[in-house]
């Protein structure tokens, strides 16, 4: 059996996993398939690894995901962070006094850095999902401990308005990307998915050209310009679809298999 990519490269929400959280038969089929024609699937998702980890352990994976957006390389069967970057902290406070002195206040969450690193939310911050936080009661606390990301929320703008607004008010100290409803998040700049994901295919002894990427929202464009191939989902954000070499089925109706199906024929 053929298959002519040596990286299968998947986002988690909105693409590999449905609504409801699992990965559907047909589609741990058509990954098998591919792990058994030669292909390395790949995670990367903008969760951070202690939210990552569990999916990954329910689904039997044990291969390295790339995990807050770039910011981590994990090894799932070991259980092991190989890298990890950090935000600086100071240039993020810098940011955020930027962004809420153009738009006002913010709601605040952050993903603290390890493997063990819990997600601090403050007053007002909707987190999506039963995801385990720890409440941010006292605001000095955010800067106690080094982190991976800040996430922003605005009590009135959208999440694309949002994004723009942090860009053009904090774009010369953080990265700032929209990975979904509601979440909007500030990141070492630089950063992206595909950062971690170039470090991950070189543990591999892989490369761009090797590399079919699956995603839906506008924090996987990066991935999406470094790979070979980039799938969006029909459920995608529609600045994702725009750069995409191909639109497939959304995550409920298995669009990861569909693609994998014909190239594996």
């Amino acid at each position: 059996m053929s298959f002519p990519y040596g990286i299968v490269a998947t986002d988690l929400d909105g693409t590999l996993l449905r609504s409801d959280g699992s990965v559907s038969r047909r589609t741990r089929d058509a990954l098998a398939a591919a792990a058994a024609a030669g292909a390395a699937h790949i995670v990367v998702t903008g969760r951070a690894a202690p939210w990552t980890r569990h999916v990954l352990d329910d689904l039997g994976y044990r291969g390295l995901a790339v995990c807050g957006q770039g910011a981590q390389v994990y090894d799932a069967g070991a259980h092991r962070l190989l890298t990890s970057v950090t935000l600086d902290r100071q240039l993020a406070g810098v940011a955020l006094a930027k962004i809420e002195a153009e738009v006002g206040p913010l709601h605040l969450a952050a993903s603290r850095d390890g493997l063990d690193g819990d997600v601090l939310v403050g007053p007002g911050y909707a987190v999506a999902g039963p995801l385990p936080a720890v409440p941010l009661t006292d605001a000095s606390d955010l800067w106690a401990a080094p982190l991976n990301k800040i996430y922003i929320q605005h009590p009135t703008l959208g999440d694309d308005e949002l994004a723009e607004a942090a860009r053009q008010a904090a774009g010369g100290f953080v990265s700032v990307v929209m990975a979904g409803a509601g979440i909007v998040e500030l990141l070492p700049l630089g950063l992206s998915k595909a950062t971690g994901l170039s470090l991950a295919a070189r543990r591999l002894g892989l490369r761009a050209a090797d590399t079919i990427a699956f995603g839906d929202m506008p924090n996987d464009i990066p991935m999406f310009a470094w790979a070979s191939r980039g799938v969006a989902m029909a459920n995608a954000h529609a600045e994702l679809k725009a750069v995409a070499d191909e639109v497939t089925a959304s995550n409920e109706e298995d669009g990861i298999a569909a693609v994998l199906e014909t190239l594996l024929t």
